[in-house]
């Protein structure tokens, strides 16, 4: 077995594990990951303790710990599987651990997205057909008007996302922005009912996968982690919903 520097493979590990929480991986994929990253370097009984916002790792009976800070977190499925990807490589002795943190580095400041417009895109299909699903009727005339009113409101939470940094600031803004939407095409006769419209027009604003994981966590032991996920993902949920309620009460 090569020996390792230790103080790397920590720093490794800590990326890799940063990441996943950044990408919204659940809490025991992203401990299993960075266990076996330790094993496979060929060091034992690592000792690591993760959070929503930070993550502590060291090595038993031996002085390395290390801790890393978690300061964003979003949705990014590009970034778990990279991740995975890298730390498979790593276990069939593809890559060294000097090449997989390189690779780490690479994959955390240029993780492929696709462009905006496809996005949009795949905002107001989804707003269109969950529109369907959950109205259990086809309206071809609010159909169109929930695309529209779903791709203006994901418009929006993306800029004011990236404008400010004040938490659940756009998922307010664009739920306002849906309503806004929703009711002026509804009056001017491009849609019948603006609940419909609504319905599923703010469906990519709502945070299921941070629900879902927030689920999971808890289920797998990781109560301080679910618990705060949870909590995130209801306050992006009360955001949302004061934007809509701001259109009913004022309009």
């Amino acid at each position: 077995m090569v020996k390792v520097d230790k103080t790397i493979l920590l720093d490794t590990c800590l990326l890799a594990g940063r990441i996943m929480i950044e990408g919204g991986s659940e809490m025991y994929r992203v401990e299993d990951t960075m266990n076996r990253i330790v094993r496979n370097a060929g060091q034992s009984e690592p000792l690591i303790f993760t959070t929503a916002t930070g993550i502590i790792i060291g090595l038993k009976n031996q002085p390395y710990v290390q801790l890393s800070q978690v300061s964003a977190r979003n949705i990014d499925m590009e970034k778990v599987a990279g991740v995975n990807q890298l730390s498979r490589q790593f276990a069939e002795g593809k890559i060294t651990l000097t090449q997989m943190r390189k690779s780490l580095i690479h994959l955390d400041k240029n993780t492929p997205y696709f462009p905006l417009p496809l996005q949009v895109l795949g905002a107001a299909v989804v707003s269109a057909t969950l529109m369907v699903i959950f109205a259990q009727q086809y309206d071809w005339m609010d159909i169109p008007l929930a695309a529209v009113a779903g791709s203006l409101g994901y418009l929006v939470n993306y800029y004011v996302g990236r404008a400010t940094k004040i938490r659940f600031m756009s998922e307010m803004l664009g739920a306002f922005i849906v309503g806004l939407t929703a009711l002026i095409g509804v009056r001017l006769g491009l849609g019948r009912e603006i609940d419909n419209v609504i319905i599923g027009a703010v469906m990519p604003l709502v945070p299921g996968v941070a629900i879902t994981n927030s689920i999971r966590d808890m289920l797998a032991g990781h109560l301080l982690s679910g618990m705060a996920r949870g909590m995130e993902a209801i306050l992006s949920a009360c955001a949302i919903g004061v934007g809509i309620a701001i259109i009913f009460r004022f309009f």
